[in-house]
């Protein structure tokens, strides 16, 4: 069982940064693959970014170059910088974790845990 808990959304003028954080309890943190969604009003829970065990990582290729995910096992931690923040970033942002044990899933369907969100908002 892990649980997730997210923090660091909140309102940034476009072109601007926001520092996302997802912080998961228990020991077997680094046997999981983390991801991290998002979803709009009205739309699908998109993946955004994930990183496998070994740190491997994938981006949607609306956030290559701007965002970065990056995992510390020691602080069971899962970071998501994102930078240069657009206002179609604007959306509910989650992270999730899957029991994966090579390489990342893409689907939200796919992924065991969730945390409960947290809101980016990119005004123009």
């Amino acid at each position: 069982q892990v649980q997730l808990v997210e923090s660091g959304g909140g309102l940034v003028q476009a072109g601007g940064s926001l520092r996302l954080s997802c912080a998961a309890s228990g020991r077997t943190f680094s046997s999981y693959a983390m991801g991290w969604f998002r979803q709009a009003p009205g739309k699908e829970r998109d993946i955004v970014a994930a990183i496998s065990r070994g740190s491997n990582t994938y981006y949607a290729d609306s956030v290559k170059g701007r965002f970065t995910i990056s995992r510390d096992n020691a602080k069971n931690t899962v970071i998501l910088q994102m930078n240069s923040l657009k206002p179609e970033d604007t959306a509910v942002y989650y992270c999730a974790a899957d029991n994966l044990f090579y390489g990342v899933s893409l689907t939200a369907n796919q992924y065991n845990y969730w945390g409960q969100g947290t809101q980016v908002t990119v005004s123009s």
